[in-house]
């Protein structure tokens, strides 16, 4: 049986792709204006791909009406949701802290839920 080795990327659609990619190329660092490569060996210790379903009745990627939510791996999580909200984004909830990492949430500029994750190295 062929297998599923990784995730392989994440397609969305955008009203304004090339402006979405420039916000976030100027707010979280993003490499590149038509699509970004995460090389796995920039993962940090700890970090890993998640591909999850949830219930079609989920509230989890509230306030967004998307069916989905991305979830971006970052160094600095505080200074990461100091940087997208300097940028406009809108701040979901707390920072929270578990045994695997801390999470921050925002809004990008299109509507659609981010959650940023430092893993605990």
């Amino acid at each position: 049986m062929a297998k599923v080795l990784g995730l392989g990327g994440i397609f969305f659609k955008s009203k304004d792709p090339k402006a979405l990619m420039r916000w976030y190329s100027e707010h979280l660092g993003l490499p590149g204006e038509d699509y970004v490569a995460f090389e796995p060996s920039a993962m940090p210790p700890g970090g890993s791909t998640v591909f999850s379903a949830f219930k079609d009745d989920t509230d989890y990627f509230a306030p967004s009406s998307q069916p989905f939510m991305f979830n971006l791996v970052v160094d600095d999580l505080d200074g990461a949701l100091k940087q997208v909200q300097a940028g406009g984004a809108e701040l979901l909830g707390a920072r929270e802290d578990y045994d695997y990492g801390s999470f921050g949430r925002f809004l990008d500029p299109d509507g659609n839920k981010v959650e940023l994750w430092q893993p605990k190295s």
